[in-house]
Order: structure tokens, then C-alpha cells, then sequence
């Protein structure tokens, strides 16, 4: 059977020659392309080679992994992207995976780990892991046909909106207690009370839900 073709963009060659070796050593797969930054790897897909799977790194010069992932979202929805990061930041999974992200790969993983990834987004569409659960990853992709209109939302007051808007940014929560002129203690007692009135266990899970109901947009959680 042929093998399923990968393509990786990095701009670390250390890490990108390292991954094609392991890569190839996988049974079913090869690496059939490289590229430095997301803009290389959209001119070489726009001249013909297309790829099955991309690792596709978040940072990155000319063109980062958020601009390439949703530029293949919208132009090679077939090809199965896999973000490619050294962080297990909420914010970048969350916006890696609404801009069309399968699943969500650490740099440190495992070899088992990558392989299981990339065995799961060409057989069953996603990889789902501790980082990403198939929950989440339904959530985010189902975020597109909902128009945001707030009609979910449940009653919240002032400063809860307020909490729900600093929780989708990178500020930790002590760092969010300084801009809200509040105690730490008060906003873990906000998050606390979120987490029971919304049903939902985890700050991504608080993104998720701001982001689903209009109150804050995806290209604001920078």
C-alpha cells in the first residue's frame, strides 16, 4: 500500500530533519516535503505537491501556524493538520484547533505518541490526547456554523464576563486578578463558580464556551 505522505513545516532544521528521519522509519509513512515557514510550504502545496498530513509549527516567520492552518482550511480541507508546538498553552490549542488543527503534537512527545497522531488523523480524522479530548476538538469545529449570537448564554453578571474575557488571553490567573483590581483568592472563587454554573472543568473549557457565544473572537486571543 502506498504510504501516506507528510509534509513538515519548521523553521528549525535540527528539528525538522530530525522529525523527517523518525518519520520515515514509521511504517505507512513518508516525508515527501519540508519547509521552513508556512509561506514555502503554501507555495510548494499551491505547485502541485500536496500532502496527506502536515506538522505544522506555530512559530514561525512570513507565515506563523495559525495563518497557515486556517490558509489550508479554507484551500486543502482534505489535508489532515497536525499543530506542532513546545508549549501546552491553552490559548494556542484553542486557536490552532479552530483554525482547522486535527490534533495538537508536543515537541517532547514520544516517538509512540507521534506515531499513534498521525495513525489517528489519517484514520479516523483527529487525534485526540490528555492536551486535546474529542470533545473539545467537536466543539471548536462545530464553532463554525454557530453565528455567535449569544442566544446560549447563561445569566452572568458584569465581572464574570469580564473574567471570561481575560481567561481566553495568556494572563495567568494572578495576572488577571492585577487587572481586575481584585484578590487572587476571588478569582479563583470567580473561575470556581464558572466551572459549576457552566459544567465546564478547565480555563480551555471557559475559552471554549466565550468564544462559542460571541463574547470574545477567536482573532483577539493573542
Amino acid at each position: 500500500m502506498k504510504p501516506f505522505s507528510v509534509a513538515l513545516a519548521d523553521d528549525h532544521v535540527l528539528i525538522r530533519n530530525g522529525l523527517a528521519g523518525l518519520i520515515n522509519t514509521f511504517d505507512g509513512y513518508h516525508v515527501s516535503m519540508q519547509a521552513i515557514n508556512g509561506q514555502e510550504l503554501a507555495d510548494k502545496i499551491k505547485a502541485g505537491q500536496v500532502p496527506d498530513v502536515i506538522l505544522l509549527d506555530i512559530n514561525m516567520p512570513k507565515k506563523d501556524g495559525y495563518e497557515t492552518a486556517h490558509w489550508l482550511k479554507n484551500n486543502y480541507p482534505d489535508v489532515k493538520v497536525l499543530a506542532l508546538s513546545m508549549y501546552d498553552n491553552e490559548t494556542a490549542i484553542i486557536r490552532m484547533l479552530k483554525n482547522g488543527a486535527r490534533g495538537y503534537v508536543l515537541k517532547d512527545a514520544e516517538p509512540s505518541d507521534l506515531k499513534r497522531a498521525l495513525d489517528d488523523v489519517v484514520h479516523k480524522g483527529f487525534y485526540y490526547s490528555e492536551l486535546v479530548t474529542g470533545h473539545l476538538i467537536n466543539t471548536i469545529h462545530k464553532m463554525g456554523d454557530d453565528n455567535g449570537n449569544g442566544k446560549n448564554i447563561l445569566q452572568l453578571n458584569d465581572r464574570e464576563v469580564d473574567f471570561l474575557k481575560y481567561a481566553c488571553t495568556e494572563l495567568t490567573y494572578k495576572e488577571i486578578a492585577d487587572k481586575m483590581y481584585l484578590s487572587p483568592r476571588t478569582i479563583d472563587g470567580y473561575r470556581d463558580a464558572l466551572f459549576e454554573k457552566l459544567n465546564i472543568k478547565t480555563r480551555v473549557g471557559l475559552a471554549i464556551y466565550a468564544i462559542k457565544n460571541g463574547i470574545v473572537n477567536i482573532d483577539d486571543m493573542n
